[in-house]
């Protein structure tokens, strides 16, 4: 323990770790715009894996109609899977309110639920231990009191950390729908009093909006291929609304229920709704811009008065100490 204490404080090791920091850096910074990925094709690619196992669920479905003999899952069988199914977390856990959050979040089948399932299980434990390592084992910690309630917290830290890194990763992606609903909206009106039919609407807004916002591309290509797949075209809609989770979209998915159902007509319902999803963006706008000072009062008590006060009391008080 001492030859690493002694190693960490040493000038010269420190010296070569900056600079081992430094080049990883610079390495990074250079190889960085090699290694970004498409995110629109690798979303596009998505959908069309989507559409194909919507597809491929439609056969099934015919195929177990036309004979007596229901088909076997013939879906490979992993180790989490099994756990997961042993321990009954699907029972413990409320696996569809986790279903729906995930979906929200953009994961979706059955993978992402159950790794999500043995994440809460294991996870715990995992912190657990790491935390108990680090007070115990490099005495980061006298109190043996202390200690143990550090590795309680980190085992409690566990088993909330999925539930919050699912629900950060719903809110940017509900922020990132939202800022470009509106003009979705505008370019789904102008699709459908043109003449085009739902489907193509989507498509098309689907492609105009993938460079801006993939996330609503995504979403609006899943629900082209749902209305293609689906029996109910009325399930399209909702599940469009429950795979975002905004109020926004809850509108235009009931308007669009109605239109299907009993015919009325979509051009004014959209048009109403396009206005009021740009007030709601510029409100939210407008509540940032009214919460901004509040926020840079601590900023400017720390930072910039200080300074101020050197520039403005700083020659007085050489003058008076006769240092000039």
């Amino acid at each position: 323990m001492n030859a690493i204490i002694d190693a960490v404080t040493d000038r010269n090791f420190q010296i070569a770790l900056l600079v081992s920091l430094a080049a990883i850096a610079t390495i990074f910074t250079i190889l960085e715009p090699l290694l970004v990925k498409d995110k629109l094709k690798e979303r596009m690619k998505s959908v069309g894996n989507y559409r194909d196992n919507l597809r491929k669920q439609q056969r099934e479905a015919l195929a177990k109609k036309s004979t007596t003999k229901g088909l076997r899952n013939t879906s490979p069988q992993g180790a989490i899977k099994e756990i997961v199914e042993s321990l009954k977390l699907l029972e413990v856990f409320d696996a569809d309110s986790a279903r729906k959050k995930l979906m929200m979040a953009g994961y979706r089948g059955q993978g992402p639920v159950f790794t999500f399932m043995a994440a809460r299980l294991g996870l715990p434990f995992v912190m657990a231990i790491l935390v108990g390592i680090y007070v115990y084992g490099l005495n980061a910690i006298d109190d043996s009191f202390m200690r143990l309630l550090a590795t309680i917290g980190g085992f409690l830290g566990g088993f909330y950390l999925p539930n919050i890194y699912i629900s950060n990763a719903v809110s940017k992606r509900q922020q990132k729908i939202q800022a470009a609903w509106p003009d979705a909206l505008d370019l789904l009106l102008i699709c459908v009093e043109s003449g085009m039919s739902i489907e193509a609407a989507f498509q098309k807004v689907g492609d105009e909006v993938g460079p801006n916002c993939t996330e609503l591309a995504e979403e609006l290509g899943l629900t082209t291929a749902e209305l293609s797949y689906l029996q109910e075209r009325k399930q399209a809609y909702i599940n469009l609304a429950e795979r975002t989770g905004l109020d926004a979209v809850k509108g235009v998915v009931t308007a669009l229920v109605q239109s299907e159902k009993y015919g009325t007509p979509l051009g004014q319902s959209l048009r109403v709704m396009a206005k009021e999803s740009r007030d709601m963006r510029m409100q939210e706008a407008e509540k940032k811009a009214a919460a901004l000072p509040p926020k840079l009062t601590v900023p400017m008590i720390g930072f910039f008065l200080p300074v101020l006060f050197a520039v403005i009391l700083g020659p007085a008080i050489m003058s008076v100490m006769g240092l000039e």
